[in-house]
This record gives C-alpha cells, sequence and structure tokens, in this order.
C-alpha cells in the first residue's frame, strides 16, 4: 500500500470522526469516564498497598512481661522471641525507660511520678516487637503469649485483620471494574464505528463493486476507533494527574500519617499507557464493527 493511500485513509477515518462528531464526542466522554475510573481503582489499590508496607513496616506492639522476671529471664524471652519466623523486629524496653517516656508524654507533670521512680516503679518491663506480615497477626501473638514470663500483649488484631481484608477487597474490585470498564469501552467504541459504517453503507457497497479490498475498506474504520481511543487517553491521563495531585495534597495536610503514592515519578507511564489503552480499544472496536458489517454482507474477510 502507498503513502498516498495510507495518507487517504487516514483523512477518510478523520471525515467519519467529523461527519459523526456528536456520536463521537460523546464516545470519548464515556471512554474517558471509563479510563478515569480504571485508572482511581489503580491508584486506590496501589496507595492502600503503599499504605500497608508502610504499617507492615512500622507497626508496633507491646509484649508485657510478668512483674517477677528478672533480667536473665527477660533475657531468654527476648531471644523465644526473636525466633518467631515473622518478627522483624523485637527491641527490649526496661520498666526506667517506659516511665520516662510516659513521663515525656506527660510533660508538665512530671513531680506525679517522682514517687514510682526506681524500686518503686509500678510499670513492668516489655517488649516492642513488629511483624513483617499482619495477615499473619493472630499466629505470631499466640506464639508469642505462648512463652513462658509474658504476661500480655497489646491486641491490635483488628486493626490488623481490617487493614489486611481492606487491602484484599480493593485488589479484587479493582480487578473487577478493569475488567467491567473494558467491556464497556470496546461496546461503546464499536457503536460508534457502527454509525458510522451505517452512514458510509453506499459508499462502501460502491467501493467493493469496483475492486476495493476488504482491508483497504476496514482502515478508516479502525482508524476512527484508534482516534477516539488515543484522545480519550490523552484527556484521561491529563485530568487524572493534575486530579490526583490536588487530592494527594489536601490528604497530606490533613493525614501526613498516610502513605501516598507519588505520581509524578511515574508520569509517563502514566500518559503512555492510557495512549496505548485506548488505541488497544480503538483498534478492536473498529475492527470488530467493520469485520461483522463485511461478514454480514457476505464477504470473506479476515478480522
Amino acid at each position: 500500500m502507498s503513502l498516498h493511500s495510507i495518507g487517504y485513509l487516514f483523512r477518510e477515518g478523520l471525515k467519519s470522526l467529523w461527519k459523526n462528531r456528536t456520536m463521537s464526542v460523546a464516545s470519548i466522554g464515556v471512554l474517558i469516564a471509563c479510563l478515569l475510573m480504571t485508572g482511581i481503582a489503580g491508584l486506590l489499590s496501589l496507595n492502600l498497598s503503599a499504605t500497608m508496607a508502610t504499617v507492615e513496616g512500622s507497626n508496633t506492639i507491646q509484649v508485657v512481661l510478668s512483674r517477677d522476671v528478672p533480667s536473665l529471664e527477660a533475657v531468654r524471652i527476648g531471644e523465644e522471641i526473636r525466633k518467631i519466623d515473622n518478627i522483624s523486629e523485637c527491641t527490649f524496653v526496661p520498666k526506667d525507660d517506659g516511665l520516662s517516656n510516659m513521663m515525656q508524654d506527660l510533660e508538665g507533670s512530671g513531680s506525679l511520678f517522682d514517687a514510682f521512680t526506681g524500686e518503686n516503679n509500678p510499670l513492668p518491663d516489655c517488649y516492642n516487637i513488629s511483624l513483617d506480615d499482619l495477615s499473619l497477626y493472630d499466629e505470631t501473638i499466640g506464639a508469642v503469649e505462648a512463652i513462658d514470663g509474658v504476661d500480655s500483649v497489646s491486641n491490635y488484631s483488628r486493626i490488623a485483620n481490617m487493614l489486611s481484608g481492606l487491602d484484599r477487597v480493593v485488589r479484587y474490585c479493582s480487578i473487577g471494574i478493569v475488567a467491567i470498564l473494558a467491556v464497556v469501552s470496546l461496546f461503546i467504541i464499536s457503536n460508534t464505528v457502527k454509525v458510522t459504517i451505517f452512514s458510509r453503507r453506499v459508499e462502501i457497497n460502491i467501493m467493493k463493486s469496483v475492486g476495493a479490498t476488504n482491508g483497504f475498506v476496514r482502515v478508516p474504520f479502525i482508524v476512527e476507533g484508534m482516534i477516539i481511543g488515543i484522545v480519550s487517553g490523552l484527556v484521561s491521563a491529563t485530568v487524572l494527574y493534575y486530579a490526583y495531585d490536588k487530592v494527594v495534597e489536601v490528604v497530606v495536610n490533613l493525614a501526613p500519617f498516610l502513605t501516598v503514592v507519588d505520581i509524578h515519578h511515574f508520569a509517563f507511564l502514566l500518559y503512555g499507557a492510557y495512549v496505548l489503552l485506548g488505541m488497544l480499544f480503538g483498534l478492536l472496536g473498529g475492527t470488530i464493527s467493520i469485520g461483522k458489517y463485511l461478514k454480514k454482507q457476505g464477504e470473506n474477510a479476515i478480522i
């Protein structure tokens, strides 16, 4: 196929797009909405995963020892805790340090604790531990509680289970949303191209009667679908990029302790992925529509 023919077919695709601009704009709008929802679901999953990673890396659980445990026994308990597979960190906090930390937290009330220093310190020794995987919280804490000399463990199982469960729900929902919206997007583009085919059916029949191949007839409609996809991808990526940036500013100001993904680091990837995704949807939508039409007309075209 010559460059002149390629240029002609591309112009025909643009003509079809402009001629049916109302339907094209509607299709672009729907596809933008679908792509944005897909992006939002993906970013939500990424941010939740980042937050989970931060929580799992910095979570601190307090293991309180029995009051009558001597120093050597406390060391043994620490060694036993460190042997448990899911323990990533185990730090000993003597009762004197615990009292000092409490006095710092209640700054201005130091005189209230004067009577509890030294031998009168009522606080027990403890260990601060962190877990590698919060989803194994119950099994890990059960192993810690089984160690002789451990009095109690701070109970964060509800929070741990909630975070792990939320992470799974978001992941599964994201996959489901992406799959559903992919089908919707293909359907929208396919029907837009189908409207163009219907409006140009006489022209297509004339082209076929003078010897135009299926490939020659097919290209303008594929180009139309791809242009819809590319425009939708560019607009969606731009809206998502700047909207997410503004939302992150608000979230960081309101809750600075949360971990958020910095979209600036993969802006190029975002635009590239959206344009390629839009082109793919357009290519498939246009190919499906014109292929069905040619097949219906009795042509043995390979789609």
